[in-house]
């Protein structure tokens, strides 16, 4: 358990936030610009991800406005292919793949391990600037050329290298973004090796850092296989040296191919973090050590391995030989069972445990629901011959979302409100929380169910229009988006009212046990006055429900 220190302990001078560490001499926003502190970093990111999640939420739901009724409504189908391609490049490159590290990450892995830091400061500046830039080309581009890629977030070939969009643009911002996301690994790998307290050794790491760990090293060993091949779209539009164009000897089973060498393992990257958010909540609120800690971290590096091998269960239909399909399909099988472990963990853990409601653990809940169907969905197209049915339709959209946004979306609201006090010192709302939980949860299910019935009924997906047998399944799915919505922006409203209503937040509201709860809220300049000593793994939660006693005693 921690040895934890009293706030008190700390100079006042050190008890604001926005004291935090910037190039001397730097005063005002170029103290935020140009700073070097982990934690101004990851307030800088979660302003961007909120603007950027916003957005990417209002154009999905201009799009099932769209389809809600058959024919034309709010917008033709150019605009409605390029609001796709826009809402998917937002939503994969600029939200669900580094909100959760580039955030979190950012802010807590260093405090968790005892270091004051990330190994490379400078690194980690550069690697924000690169998020924002990569933000802005994706925004010049729609204003530029002859308008947003209509390609679709996948920019396949060889419709990317013939369309007379702007996809060059579009894909140097999605390029931009992948260095960002390197940069911000290497820098997790280094820190986690290099900078741990001397006592805390690997089996006593806690498991939000051990899930971005297994992230990191996806991110420095696939990226750039991605970054490469939109090097190669770009130069086959400028330099028309065919590589993928049929027309030109190419073959576009490779831009596929190595399209998801990297798209798949990223799909890891967007769901391994939001696993160790939920290995953090889980424990915390049951009042229990989490139940199979070595099998957790096992499942980790395993999912990381193991799902960087199944990439081509997307080609099931390009025309591979049975063995491939068959070797493809048996490994999809395989990287489920990790997960499983995961799911199976964190129930026992709550099983016998002290239950304390709280927002997190609600979304935490909610989390693990909505995974676990994307993940059985998952195995329903993992199989060639459900897969060929349900391929590119709109099953495939239903599932990806279960896994991505019920999985990914649902943990980073369960972090927000996990470490919202620690970052901020600030409490929110809880009864706005759980509204806002409660809506955003039966609108997704509302918007998404109706797709897995849509596309076993054979509507595809990607189209602007489709037949009236389709209407009322998009009509429903339409009106869950809305309240998807609604319920998202209500929680977002929420936070940002606790700095109206000033609330304070003690050091350690929920009785957590990993050393971001051992420093005051929001932690000081240094995380540490003193080395924070570290003696076990799982944390020991007696001492917490000692505590909780008295106080229920002495009221």
């Amino acid at each position: 358990m921690t040895e934890h220190r009293d706030s008190q302990h700390f100079p006042a001078e050190h008890a604001s936030f926005f004291a935090t560490t910037s190039p001397p001499g730097q005063k005002g926003i170029w103290a935020w610009l140009l700073t070097h502190d982990h934690k101004r970093l990851a307030l800088m990111y979660l302003w961007a991800v909120f603007f950027w999640l916003t957005l990417a939420l209002l154009l999905g739901l201009a799009l099932r406005v769209e389809l809600m009724a058959i024919g034309e409504t709010i917008m033709p189908a150019d605009v409605y292919n390029a609001v796709f391609t826009l809402h998917g490049v937002i939503m994969i490159f600029l939200f669900v793949i580094p909100a959760i590290p580039a955030i979190f990450g950012n802010f807590m892995l260093p405090i968790q391990i005892g270091a004051d830091d990330v190994f490379f400061p400078r690194l980690n500046l550069l690697s924000w600037y690169l998020y924002m830039l990569g933000g802005a080309v994706a925004i010049v581009s729609l204003f530029t050329g002859d308008g947003f890629a209509d390609t679709g977030w996948t920019f396949y070939v060889p419709f990317s290298v013939t369309t007379e969009t702007n996809v060059s643009l579009t894909v140097s911002a999605a390029f931009i973004l992948g260095m960002s996301s390197l940069l911000t690994g290497l820098n997790f790998v280094t820190t986690v090796h290099r900078m741990r307290v001397k006592d805390m050794g690997w089996l006593q790491i806690p498991l939000f850092t051990w899930s971005l760990y297994a992230t990191a090293w996806v991110q420095i060993l696939a990226t750039p296989v991605v970054s490469i091949t939109l090097v190669l779209v770009v130069l086959e539009r400028f330099l028309n040296i065919g590589l993928f164009d049929p027309d030109r000897g190419g073959d576009p089973l490779l831009y596929q191919h190595l399209f998801w060498m990297y798209s798949h393992p990223a799909v890891y990257i967007m769901i391994l973090p939001g696993m160790g958010v939920i290995s953090e909540i889980i424990p915390v609120f049951s009042r229990k050590a989490i139940f199979g800690y070595k099998g957790i971290v096992v499942s980790s590096l395993a999912i990381a391995i193991a799902g960087s091998l199944v990439w081509a269960h997307h080609m099931y239909t390009s025309g591979m030989s049975d063995v491939s399909v068959f070797v493809f399909s048996l490994l999809t099988f395989l990287v489920a069972i990790p997960s499983a472990i995961k799911v199976f963990s964190w129930v026992s853990t709550m099983y016998k445990g002290s239950i304390l409601m709280t927002p997190p653990l609600l979304l935490a809940l909610v989390f693990i629901y909505l995974f676990t169907v994307g993940g059985l969905t998952g195995l329903v197209i993992g199989a060639a011959g459900t897969n060929i049915h349900v391929h590119d339709t709109h099953f495939i959209v239903a599932h990806f979302h279960f896994t991505m946004f019920g999985g990914t979306g649902f943990a980073f609201f369960a972090a927000l409100h996990f470490w919202w006090p620690k970052m901020f010192g600030l409490m929110y709302n809880f009864k706005r929380a759980y509204l806002g939980a409660i809506l955003a949860t039966v609108g997704f299910i509302f918007h998404y169910v109706p797709m897995f019935i849509l596309g076993m009924q054979g509507m595809p997906r990607r189209y602007f229009d489709y037949l009236p047998q389709f209407e009322t399944g998009n009509f429903l799915a339409g009106f869950g988006g809305i309240l998807l919505v609604a319920g998202i922006l209500l929680m977002f409203v929420n936070l940002w009212l606790s700095f109206v209503s000033r609330e304070r937040a003690e050091g350690d509201p929920w009785g957590g046990t990993t050393l971001e709860w051992a420093v005051p809220s929001p932690p000081p300049v240094h995380n540490f006055i003193d080395v924070p000593r570290i003696l076990d793994y799982p944390y020991d939660f007696s001492e917490v429900l000692r505590r909780a006693a008295e106080r229920e005693k002495g009221n």
